[in-house]
C-alpha cells in the first residue's frame, strides 16, 4: 500500500479508535476517504495539500455525505452539492476523512446541544471542549488530524481552539467563501480554521481562501502566500492591550497565563501598547440580538416539507410545521428562534434590533481608531478554561459569557487567532487572542507562528492518537 493510503488508513483507525470515548465525529467516512486517497495518488500534478487528511464541521455540505448540523431535523441528510470551502480542499488534494460533531446549527459554547451527544474534552473527558465548533477542535488536540475546518458566528472557532490547546482562525468576513455553509446568522457565520500548527492553519487558509462567484459577500482581496511571512522577525510589531477588559469574570489563572503571554511578545521584540475598546463590553448583548434576530429567519426553511425530518400523525399543515419544529430542533435552537422573532416583532424592533446595529457600527469604530496605533490588539480568548460538562447547561447567560471575548471581532468582521499560552495547575490549556485589522491575516499568523515556536505549549492531552 502506498504512502497516501497507509496514512489515510492509519487516520481511520485513529479517528474510529478515540471516537467512543470523544464523539468528536458525527461521521467517518472510510469508503470515501480511501477513494479520494486513490484518486490523490494517481494525479501526478503538484497539490499544495497532497493527501493530507482534513476533517470538516458537519454544516459544511459535502456532496453525498451527511450534513446533519447536529440537528434531528435533518438526520441522515445528505448533501448534494459541495461547499466552496470543500471543493477547494478537494482539489488541493486534501483527503476529508469525516464531518465532525457541533452544537445543533452552531448555537453553543460548549458543544452540550448537539442532538448527537456532547463532545468530550481529550484532555479531561469530564470537561467540555468549547463550542460549536468542538468536534473538529477535538479532532486536531487528539491528534487525529493536523487540521480541521468549524464555523464561527461568536467565537465558535477561537474559544475550542483555545480551551482545547490548539490554533483557531477566524479569517476577516469576505476571506472564505460562505457558500455551502449552513446559515446560523448571515451577517456573522464564517468558516474557521484548527491547526496542530499555525503552518498548517496557514497551509489550508491559503487554499479555501479567495473570491467566489457564489458568494456576493466575497472580497476580491488578493490572498498573499502565508506561509512566506510565517517567521518573519515581529521586532517593532506593535500589539495593543485594552486593559480594561482584563477584569470581573476573568479567571485569575487564565489572566496570569495571558498576562505572561503579553511579556513573551515583548521579549520577542514586539512593543506594547494600551488601546482602549469602549463599546466590547456592550459585545454579547448586541450579539445576541443580531445572530438570533437572523437565525430566526435562516431556520423557518426547516418546515418538514423540503428536506430533513418531518413529524408523522399531522393532519393541516399548521399542526405539521407545529410538531416537525418542536420534535426536530433542541431546546438552545428553539430558545433563539424565540428571541429572535421577538426582537423583530412589531414594537420592539427598534428597540432591540435597530439599536443593536447601531451598537455594531460603534463596536466597529472602536477597533478602527485602535489600530490606528497597533497592529494586533491582544486579549485573552476565553474567561475560563475547559468547564465540567453540565455546569453551565442551566444558566444559559452564563454560557453565553463564554464568548465575551471573542464576539466583538464577528461583530465588526476583522480577524483574530487563538494561540496556546499556557496551562492551569489542573493541566488545562489556556489560549492567547490576536486580533487584526482588515484582511490582516498574514500578520496574526506571523504573530502567533513566531510565539508558538518561541514557547511552546509542551504538554499533549491525556487522550491522543501519538
Amino acid at each position: 500500500m502506498s504512502e497516501i493510503k497507509t496514512n489515510i488508513e492509519k487516520t481511520l483507525d485513529n479517528a474510529e479508535k478515540l471516537n467512543g470515548e470523544l464523539n468528536s465525529f458525527l461521521s467517518i467516512e472510510r469508503e470515501y476517504a480511501m477513494k479520494r486517497a486513490e484518486e490523490v495518488e494517481k494525479d501526478a500534478d503538484e497539490k499544495p495539500l497532497c493527501g493530507v487528511a482534513i476533517a470538516l464541521k458537519d454544516n459544511i455540505c459535502t456532496k453525498d455525505l451527511q450534513t446533519t448540523c447536529g440537528s434531528y431535523i435533518l438526520n441522515n441528510y445528505k448533501a448534494h452539492y459541495n461547499a466552496t470551502a470543500t471543493e477547494r480542499l478537494n482539489k488541493a488534494g486534501a483527503v476529508i476523512i469525516g464531518k465532525t460533531n457541533m452544537d445543533e446549527f452552531a448555537m453553543g459554547s460548549s458543544n452540550e446541544s448537539s442532538a448527537f451527544g456532547a463532545v468530550k474534552n481529550p484532555w479531561d473527558l469530564e470537561r467540555v471542549p468549547g463550542g460549536s465548533s468542538g468536534g473538529s477542535a477535538v479532532a486536531v488536540a487528539s491528534g487525529v488530524v493536523r487540521a480541521a475546518l468549524g464555523s464561527e458566528t461568536g467565537g465558535s472557532v477561537r474559544q475550542p481552539a483555545s480551551l482545547c490547546g490548539i490554533v483557531g482562525l477566524k479569517p476577516t468576513y469576505g476571506r472564505i467563501s460562505r457558500f455551502g455553509l449552513v446559515a446560523f446568522a448571515s451577517s456573522l457565520d464564517q468558516i474557521g480554521i484548527f491547526g496542530a500548527t499555525t503552518k498548517d492553519a496557514a497551509d489550508v487558509l491559503g487554499v479555501i481562501a479567495g473570491r467566489d462567484k457564489n458568494d456576493s459577500t466575497t472580497a476580491d482581496v488578493a490572498v498573499p502566500n502565508y506561509a512566506e511571512t510565517l517567521d518573519n522577525d515581529i521586532k517593532g510589531r506593535k500589539i495593543g492591550v485594552p486593559r480594561a477588559l482584563f477584569g470581573e469574570g476573568l479567571d485569575t489563572e487564565v489572566r496570569a497565563a495571558v498576562e505572561k503571554s503579553i511579556e513573551n511578545y515583548r521579549s520577542l521584540g514586539a512593543e506594547i501598547v494600551d488601546v482602549e475598546l469602549p463599546y466590547a463590553n456592550y459585545g454579547i448583548a448586541v450579539y445576541y440580538i443580531i445572530a438570533t434576530a437572523e437565525a430566526s429567519s435562516n431556520l423557518a426553511r426547516f418546515d418538514g416539507v423540503r428536506y430533513g425530518f418531518r413529524a408523522e400523525g399531522s393532519h393541516e399543515l399548521r399542526e405539521m410545521y407545529r410538531k416537525t419544529r418542536e420534535e426536530g430542533f433542541g431546546a438552545e435552537v428553539k430558545r433563539r428562534i424565540m428571541l429572535g422573532t421577538y426582537v423583530l416583532s412589531s414594537g420592539y424592533y427598534d428597540a432591540y434590533y435597530s439599536k443593536a446595529q447601531k451598537v455594531r457600527a460603534l463596536v466597529k469604530r472602536d477597533y478602527e481608531k485602535a489600530f490606528e496605533k497597533c497592529d494586533a490588539i491582544l486579549t485573552p480568548t476565553a474567561p475560563t478554561t475547559a468547564f465540567k460538562i453540565g455546569e453551565k447547561s442551566d444558566d444559559p447567560l452564563a454560557m453565553y459569557l463564554s464568548d465575551i471575548y471573542t464576539v466583538s471581532a464577528n461583530l465588526a468582521g476583522i480577524p483574530g487567532i487563538s494561540v496556546p499560552c499556557g496551562l492551569s495547575t489542573e493541566g488545562l490549556p489556556i489560549g492567547t487572542q490576536l486580533v487584526g485589522n482588515f484582511w490582516s491575516e498574514d500578520v496574526l499568523l506571523n504573530l502567533a507562528n513566531v510565539y508558538e515556536k518561541a514557547f511552546p505549549l509542551g504538554a499533549k492531552p491525556k487522550i491522543f492518537a501519538g
